[in-house]
This record gives C-alpha cells, structure tokens and sequence, in this order.
C-alpha cells in the first residue's frame, strides 16, 4: 500500500512537472518575449545579414552573401584594434579586482546598520550622468586641473604633465565608471559568506593566507566571476571613454565600428566587426558559466 501511495505521489509530482504553462503565465511573459524579439533577437539577425552583404556606392548595400567583410576584419590592422580592446577591458577587470574586492569584503563585513550606507556610498556616482562623470575626470586630469596644480604647486614636477589622452587615462576612466559593477556580486556571495567554515578552518590550524585563498576566495567565486562578466564584457565595446579621455589612439573595437557606421560609410564592414565582437562577448560568457559551474 505504502508502495502503490509512493507511485501514486511520483506521478502526481512528474505530471505537475510537465503542465503546461497557463494562458495567464504567457501574457505574463509576452511582453519580455516581445522586447527580448524586437530590440535583440532582430538587431542581432540584422547584424549578422548585414555583415555578408556589399556596399554598392552611396548608401546602397546589396546581400550578395559575400565572406570579404570577414577576410577584411582578419587584417592584422584590424585584430590589433581587437586586441587594444581586449586589453584594455582586462585591465580594467583586473584592477577592478584588486580595488573591489576589499572594498566589497569589508562591506560584506562589516555591522548590519553601516551596509546600506556604505554601499550608498559606492553608488552616488550612479545619480549623475555618465558624460558629466567623465568630463568631470577631463577637467581634473588636463594640464591646468587639479592633479597637474597640485604636482607642481608641491614641485613635485616643474611642469604639468600629460596626462589626459593617454592609455593611463582611459583605463582610469574605464576603471572608475565599473568599478561598482565588480563590488555588488562580490558584496552579495560576501554576505552569504558562512562564518562556520573560516571558523572551522582556523580551528584545523590554518593561518589567515591559507584560510583567505583556500576558504573564502572559493566560497565567494560566484561573485567574482559575475564582476568580472559585468566589467569585462561592457569595457571591450565602450569607446565613449576611451575617445573622450584616452584621445582615441590606439583606436578600440567600438570606436572602429562607430565610425564604419557613420562617416566610414562601411556598413557591411563594421557589422562584420560588430559580429566577431558579439563572439567574443558570447565565448566570454560561455567561460564564465563554466567557471560558475566549476
């Protein structure tokens, strides 16, 4: 009897499992369905299409269904524009790394009370815009702002400096507008971190370096992998930062593409552009899940 109730309730269970969703679960769902179709699933195809396809004088493109785009985007002129982009957003995502990871431990850390503050503290950059932020840092790092005044008011330099328009200042700027992109999903594994396992590890005699690498970085990967995502992928693709404060040179992926776009008047050639970055931001996301799953 106890073994006829068992099947009873796994069938009960496997049939609940495979119901199908109600009429009102998909009006629920339409409307992601339909923004997720028209603003991704479509720009993407268009994209793609657009890459195979051949200029044809002014503003006339022809879908002939042609691979020269892509031999075009192999040039090592080209992948060495894909490699300044890459090496900027790891950079970026190193240094993010070193920066937020203390800094969202220690909040993780610290009382109940101070969390909401402090984590208040590392989003007030997010209440004003993006362009102000950045040519906030262009009047700080020219030669008449306040870094150069300060070297040379301390003699420390007899004369300022450059330091805008460099590869420093475009890092500094990628650095600073996604730094807060790292910190939240370390904060949050930080947060769940179980007191018991440190506790345990220090009581099996391990010393604080062994119990941080062995103990700690382990449990809190999950949101280090997320950081790392969140700041990598956008930072390849950003130009706005590294045009305004880095000058442009050496040119990034997304500047490259921009102007394919617009004065390049190269369509075809920058979705082909467009396409092998949106293969890369899909093979980095494919990493990290794996690493999510490890």
């Amino acid at each position: 009897m106890a073994g006829i109730s068992a099947a009873a309730t796994d069938n009960l269970g496997a049939s609940a499992y495979k119901r199908r969703p109600s009429w009102v679960a998909w009006l629920v769902f339409a409307p992601l369905a339909a923004w997720l179709i028209l603003f991704v699933i479509v720009p993407t195809l268009t994209l793609v299409a657009l890459s195979f396809g051949e200029q044809r004088g002014l503003g006339t493109i022809e879908f002939t269904f042609t691979l020269e785009n892509y031999q075009r985007a192999f040039n090592w002129t080209w992948l060495k524009v894909f490699w300044t982009s890459i090496w900027y957003a790891l950079l970026t995502t190193g240094i993010c790394m070193v920066i937020g990871y203390p800094v969202a431990y220690y909040i993780g850390r610290s009382p109940e009370n101070m969390r909401n503050m402090l984590l208040t503290l590392v989003m007030i950059p997010f209440w004003t815009s993006f362009l102000i932020r950045t040519y906030a840092w262009i009047t700080i790092l020219s030669k008449e702002g306040l870094i150069n005044s300060f070297l040379v008011a301390a003699k420390i330099v007899p004369e300022p400096i450059t330091i805008l328009y460099t590869p420093f200042a475009a890092v500094l700027g990628l650095v600073y507008n996604y730094l807060p992109f790292m910190i939240l999903p370390i904060y949050t594994s930080v947060e769940r971190l179980d007191n018991a396992m440190i506790e345990a590890a220090y009581d099996l005699g391990a010393r604080p370096v062994r119990a941080f690498s062995q103990i700690i970085i382990p449990l809190t990967s999950p949101g280090i992998v997320a950081g790392a995502l969140l700041v990598f992928v956008p930072s390849i693709a950003m130009f706005a930062i590294t045009n305004l404060m880095g000058g442009g040179d050496p040119p990034t992926i997304g500047e490259v593409i921009y102007k394919q776009f617009t004065s390049g008047r190269a369509q075809p050639f920058g979705a082909a552009l467009g396409t092998l970055l949106l293969l890369i931001f899909i093979f980095t996301l494919w990493i990290g899940r794996r690493r999510s799953e490890e």
